[in-house]
């Protein structure tokens, strides 16, 4: 590095630590210290394939991410040998890949999310050219179920995909799974799939008193949090756990990475699983 380059970036440097003293209003913790993990940051993670079959490629992270998804699948009351999940991007990720399952599970599915939905679930349905619906919100953010029951029932020959946000982004809304399901039933709607965005709220939800019905125990297929906000990870990512029969519908082998292809991305950041593991701080030296 010339010192041009090094006095550039020493004015980055300093201009970040200027306007990380009075970042507010965006859903990050900053309150975190990795430094005992630095000396990762010289070699080349790559988490590629699925977290639960390993690869061809040795330097990954994927025996600390399979803890991080038990811990959190035991979380959210998912039943041992059922589930499925891996480290992702962010939530984004998350509720693409909920629903990319439920496109390949129900294709000719109507899908439902409210108005205070998250911007990603209309780029992403976009992405998968799936028909959808938007449902009215309360005015605490929360669905409206009337609604959500008028337009179900309107569609009911329909197979049913019902977003459920566990965590709206303006007014940290929760919606409530028993009371999705209890409209889905009223309209005779057996074939329907859940997923839960849980970015903002997922990550403590089940600490609630009283704790929300959103997770796997409530009725929920899939569910998706975010790792860089509540959680407070450097690097933007997440995780999405899912029902494990729904992943095998669209597993497949590829003999190049020795592994299967079950995720959005091929390759995936070997070291936000690290991230994770360190909020446990007497795991590290």
């Amino acid at each position: 590095m010339n010192d041009t380059d090094r006095a550039a970036l020493t004015t980055y440097l300093n201009s970040i630590e200027d306007r990380s003293r009075s970042c507010i209003g965006y859903p990050t913790n900053t309150d975190f210290d990795f430094e005992s993990i630095f000396p990762l940051f010289k070699h080349p993670l790559n988490n590629v394939g699925d977290p639960m079959v390993g690869s061809t490629y040795h330097l990954t992270s994927t025996s600390l991410e399979l803890e991080v998804l038990a811990f959190f699948a035991d979380l959210f009351g998912a039943k041992h040998g059922e589930w499925w999940g891996y480290i992702t991007n962010g939530g984004s990720e998350g509720n693409l890949y909920g629903l990319y399952l439920t496109r390949e599970l129900y294709p000719k599915a109507m899908v439902y999310y409210s108005e205070a939905t998250h911007y990603s679930v209309q780029k992403n349905i976009h992405l998968l050219n799936m028909p959808s619906i938007v449902i009215r919100s309360q005015a605490n953010g929360e669905i409206d179920y009337e609604d959500l029951d008028h337009m179900i029932r309107m569609h009911r020959h329909l197979p049913a995909i019902v977003l459920a946000n566990i965590g709206t982004t303006m007014t940290e809304a929760i919606d409530d799974l028993s009371g999705i399901k209890d409209t889905l039933k009223k309209n005779a709607v057996t074939n329907h799939y859940i997923h839960c965005d849980g970015a903002l709220a997922g990550s403590y939800a089940a600490f609630m008193e009283p704790r929300p019905a959103f997770d796997f125990s409530d009725g929920a297929d899939s569910i998706a949090i975010s790792g860089h906000k509540f959680l407070g990870s450097p690097m933007p990512c997440g995780i999405v756990l899912v029902k494990k029969r729904h992943r095998d519908r669209i597993a497949r082998a590829v003999s190049y990475i020795g592994s299967m292809d079950t995720t959005i991305s091929g390759s995936r950041n070997g070291h936000t699983p690290v991230f994770f593991m360190v909020y446990d701080k007497k795991a590290w030296p």
